[in-house]
């Protein structure tokens, strides 16, 4: 079965083509995407401009094109927090369903959690016993943990990388006063939530998902995506204290030339240190393992379950 995903974050729109059966490894076949930067074009009350849900729709029409030419057999659309939180994001998702047909799911913030907790546990394996998994987005922080598919605990923060530098870095490079009240901020939010995960036992296994977790281990040396999935890559937290005092200084040209930060990513790559550091000290965990899969490749694997049931 070939299957597609379209996934509607805050910084892209990505249509993922996997040729995937259930039991077994979703590979993926082809790629399409674009940066709409969803979360940066809102009007000032939030809503997402005409402008902007113009671009989303003609996206979605050529991804409908590709997914016909790559043979996708069964093709399905979600969207996160940009639009689920989005005084109009209804009313976009309900244009989008008018102008194309596609049915967009807007995921609430524990599901993402959820969903890329089961993408975690398909990758590592019952082996790896309690999972940690911190992924952070543009627009959000999700954290889970457990010993099973479904997490015991799942929880979503409005601390993503892209909304932090959004709201509270406009400078560039950000001034240290705003630095340091940004780090303050984001452990204060950190320490109100963390209690369920800290109680829930000690993880055998922290897991760090997604392209900002990703950039952050390239530049702590970790091996470059051509040499492919299964080479082991890590991030610690001296790796990361050197990475908040290293990029804080450089500005969004500089962070650009850093190895595996995209020019697209690079502007909000500080804020998203900050939380990833925030987040192995407050978690009290020194390392992570990096995942190549994430909130896409859960849905597919809960996608290939229900067909399969």
């Amino acid at each position: 079965m070939r299957l597609g995903v379209i996934d509607i974050g805050s910084n892209t729109v990505h249509l993922l083509v996997v040729d995937a059966h259930p039991g077994a490894q979703p590979l993926p076949a082809f790629s399409h995407k674009t940066e709409l930067r969803l979360s940066e074009n809102l009007e000032a009350d939030g809503r997402v401009s005409d402008r902007t849900a113009d671009r989303l729709v003609a996206f979605i029409r050529e991804c409908l094109e590709v997914a016909e030419d790559q043979g996708v057999g069964d093709l399905f659309a979600f969207a996160t927090s940009a639009l689920r939180e989005s005084p109009n994001g209804d009313a976009v998702i309900e244009r989008v369903r008018v102008e194309t047909g596609v049915e967009l799911e807007a995921l609430s913030g524990p599901d993402e959690a959820r969903m890329t907790f089961l993408a975690v546990r398909r990758w590592f394996g019952w082996s790896s016993g309690r999972l940690l998994v911190v992924d952070i987005g543009g627009g959000s922080l999700e954290l889970a943990t457990g010993l099973d598919e479904e997490p015991d605990v799942a929880l979503s923060l409005p601390l993503g990388a892209g909304r932090l530098t959004r709201e509270h870095l406009h400078d560039d490079p950000p001034t240290e006063a705003a630095a340091r009240e940004l780090r303050s901020l984001v452990r204060s939010a950190l320490a109100e939530q963390v209690r369920p995960l800290l109680t829930s036992g000690s993880p055998d296994r922290a897991v760090g998902t997604s392209k900002t977790m990703r950039s952050l281990a390239r530049i702590a040396g970790a091996a470059p995506r051509a040499e492919g999935p299964f080479v082991r890559r890590t991030l610690t937290r001296d790796d990361l204290r050197a990475i908040v005092a290293r990029v804080r200084p450089l500005d969004e040209a500089a962070r650009s030339l850093l190895p595996g930060v995209s020019e697209g990513r690079a502007r909000q790559l500080y804020a998203g240190a900050l939380v990833a550091e925030a987040a192995l000290d407050l978690l009290q965990v020194e390392q992570l393992d990096i995942c190549p899969w994430a909130l896409r490749e859960g849905l597919i694997l809960r996608r290939l379950d229900h067909l399969a049931s």
